[in-house]
Parts: C-alpha cells; sequence; structure tokens
C-alpha cells in the first residue's frame, strides 16, 4: 500500500521499495506503483531541500536583461558607476537604501535582495535621515564599528543594529527631535546626537540589567532626603550609586557626544526600567548631586506617572528663568528641598554672606557635603565666580569614567 512520504524513514522506505521495483515491465502494477513513488519521492526532496535563492547579482543582471537595461541605467539606485560596478562584481553588498530601490524600481524581491526566504524590508522610518547621526564619533567612542565610507553607505544598517541594542525602534527617544521653545533646550543642540547618547544608555542599561527591580512610587521626597547624606561620606557619589541599584534605579554614565550640551537624562526603557544617563561634563561635586537628585525626581514625579525621557541641560537652569517648563521645575523643587530644604537656607547666614566659613558651617549642621551649600550659593547669587574650591571640582569623574 503506497502512504504518503512524511519524514525521513518514510523516505528511506519509499526509496527500498523503488530499487526493489526498478525493472518491473510497463502496464504492471509494479510500473503504476513505481510511478507514484518516483513521484512522491520529488516531492518530498523539494520540500526538504528546496531551491536555493538567486545571489543578488544574478537577480540584478537577471532584471537587467528582462528590461534591456545597462549598467549607467542602475547609478540613480546603487549611487555611482563604481558602486553598480561592485554591487554586480559581489564585492558589495547593497545597502537597505539602494536594495529598496532596487525593489521599487526593478522588482526584485525583498527575499532575493536579502537573501532570506522570509524577509521584508524593515520599515523605512519616515523623517529619519540615518545619515545624520555622528557614525564618525560614535565608532572613535568604540559604540559602533566601522570606519571611513562605509559608515556612510551603511549607516541605516549600523544604526538599526545599534538601536536594536538598545531594545529596538521603541527605544528611539522621540523627544528630542521635537523643536520645542523651552529655555532648557539648547538651541545649537544636535537631536542625532543626543538621540545616539540616550540609546548608547539604555544598551549598556540592557547589557548590565540589575538584578533588583524597580517599585514605581518608592521615590519620594523622604527617599531623596535620605539619599543626600551618602554625600556627607568618603566616595559619596559611588554609594549613592550602590544605594540607588539596590531600588532598581541604574546610573549610568558615559562621555557626552559632540553639540549635546547636556548633563544628565532620565529615561524609561522600553523594558520599563527607570535609567539616569550623566556625562558629567562638569566636572564638579555640586553638578554631580543636583544632577542625579534632578533626574530622580524626574522618575518620581514623571516618569512612574507615563512620561518616557527628559534630558537636561543644567546650565540653563538660572534663577531668573520664570518660564521654565513646568515638569523641570518641578523637578528642581523637588532636587533642591531635598539637597537643603529652603527653610533651613533662609535661615542660615550664608543665604546673605556666602563665606567659605558659612558654607562650611551649614554643611557640617546639615549633615551634607560642602559642595551642595556652596553651589546653592552660586546659584542663587547667579555668581558662579565664588566659592570655586568649595564645589569640589575634579572630584567626581574620576570615580566613574
Amino acid at each position: 500500500m503506497i502512504k504518503p512520504i512524511r519524514n525521513e524513514n518514510d523516505y528511506e522506505a519509499a526509496l527500498a521499495r523503488i530499487d526493489e521495483i526498478i525493472d518491473a515491465p510497463s502496464g504492471s502494477p509494479e510500473a503504476d506503483e513505481l510511478e507514484v513513488l518516483g513521484i512522491l519521492v520529488s516531492d518530498y526532496e523539494d520540500m526538504a531541500e528546496p531551491i536555493g535563492l538567486p545571489s543578488i547579482p544574478d537577480a540584478i543582471r537577471f532584471e537587467m536583461d528582462r528590461l534591456e537595461l545597462e549598467q549607467k541605467d542602475l547609478i540613480p539606485y546603487i549611487g555611482s558607476r563604481a558602486k553598480v560596478s561592485e554591487v554586480l562584481s559581489g564585492k558589495m553588498r547593497p545597502t537597505l537604501r539602494m536594495m529598496r530601490a532596487l525593489h521599487k524600481n526593478l522588482g526584485i524581491p525583498a527575499e532575493v535582495l536579502l537573501q532570506d526566504p522570509d524577509a521584508v524590508f524593515p520599515h523605512d522610518r519616515i523623517g529619519l535621515d540615518w545619515q545624520k547621526f555622528p557614525l564618525r564619533e560614535m565608532a572613535k567612542q568604540g559604540w559602533i564599528e566601522g570606519r571611513g565610507k562605509t559608515l556612510a553607505d551603511h549607516a541605516e544598517e549600523i544604526m538599526r543594529s545599534f538601536i536594536g541594542r538598545a531594545g529596538g525602534m521603541s527605544a528611539i527617544p522621540e523627544p528630542v527631535f521635537r523643536a520645542t521653545d523651552s529655555p532648557r533646550q539648547n538651541a545649537r543642540r544636535d537631536p542625532y546626537s543626543v538621540a545616539a547618547w540616550c540609546l548608547r544608555i539604555m544598551s549598556l542599561a540592557k547589557e548590565a540589567p540589575l538584578q533588583n527591580e524597580y517599585k514605581p512610587g518608592s521615590i519620594d521626597l523622604d527617599f531623596l532626603r535620605h539619599l543626600v547624606k551618602f554625600s556627607s561620606v568618603p566616595s559619596g557619589p559611588k554609594a549613592a550609586v550602590e544605594f540607588l541599584a539596590q531600588y532598581g534605579v541604574q546610573v549610568i554614565f558615559e562621555n557626552q557626544l559632540s553639540r549635546m550640551y547636556i548633563d544628565g537624562a532620565a529615561i524609561m526603557t522600553p523594558q520599563k526600567k527607570p535609567v539616569i544617563g550623566m556625562t558629567l561634563r562638569y566636572d564638579r561635586l555640586d553638578n554631580f548631586w543636583f544632577c542625579l537628585f534632578h533626574e530622580l525626581a524626574h522618575i518620581g514625579r514623571h516618569l512612574d506617572k507615563g512620561d518616557s525621557i527628559f534630558v537636561d541641560d543644567l546650565s540653563l537652569r538660572l534663577p531668573l528663568n520664570d518660564d521654565a517648563d513646568k515638569k523641570e521645575r518641578e523637578a528642581d523643587e523637588w532636587a533642591e528641598e531635598a539637597l537643603l530644604p529652603s527653610s533651613a537656607w533662609r535661615e542660615h547666614p550664608v543665604s546673605q554672606t556666602p563665606s567659605t566659613q558659612n558654607v562650611l558651617d551649614m554643611a557640617s549642621r546639615m549633615r551634607i557635603h560642602p559642595a551642595i551649600v556652596a553651589g546653592r550659593a552660586r546659584y542663587k547669587s547667579n555668581n558662579f565666580r565664588i566659592l570655586a574650591r568649595q564645589v569640589g571640582q575634579g572630584q567626581v569623574r574620576g570615580l566613574f569614567l
């Protein structure tokens, strides 16, 4: 009885039966059986070993012959006569941009161009110019691989891989690309540099996740008031970062790229984990503590309620800047009150006479680092020349970078 061939055992049995009846006379029942078995074996072999996809050069040449095209006719799709020659010779794999153009204009299937029977082109994100990312600088920092022209030619592929390490396309920090009239946004800021840095922070967080999970609502003013006490101990910044890790809040330090102009960011990753990124562009303790607390306030007051990212240039935070964004003001309020309560500040002589002696006295009374008091005095007086020796210059980067 002839049965369908469903697996290797059925296949081997069919071959053995074919050997037995291979010489069956024409017109006999065995000859009919031999014909049917031959069809079944052939179908199974095609299913088990499908015909491979043609190579990309062969597929292009086939369409060139069909459409009667010459190599120069491919320049609009591939970019130059030299690149056309490299693609047709197999020396260069077409970029995604080239593949899309060849698919659209020559009709070559995506699965052939991508050399994957089940492949489709990734969504071509409208409004995002892949080549505007600072690829050379990212490669120099060791964030991505590649150099020279290959970076520009394969910008989309490189960035898609980079974004994938951060958590996928949903990780792209959309707000940094939106133009606003906020006084907290530096007009010289390059959104592509900022986006790349934020993605780097997310990828590092994803590569080394914390053991403890963050519980929404755990960061409030009391939490921050407890955290500020770490400022008075040796290596206070490291102790604070380690303490935050116990509560599922990751703090990552990474050098900034050119044209970023930011101190830090509060990010809710695609994995719904809060991460604080810091550049330490100002290597001072006063800047470190305020930036850390400002970003923590964003987590407690805003990320917990659905926001995804805040990127901050604290140099634009000036006492007379009353028109600042509401959420930035809210983060300022928590940071200021936690680091040094306004009532205590007003009652101490340092608020009127910002001398070194007064700074040290108040720091001792509040059990916090003098740099926090000095930083408040410089900010409130809008005079950043005073107390330069009390702000902890050069005491942070060496701990983390």
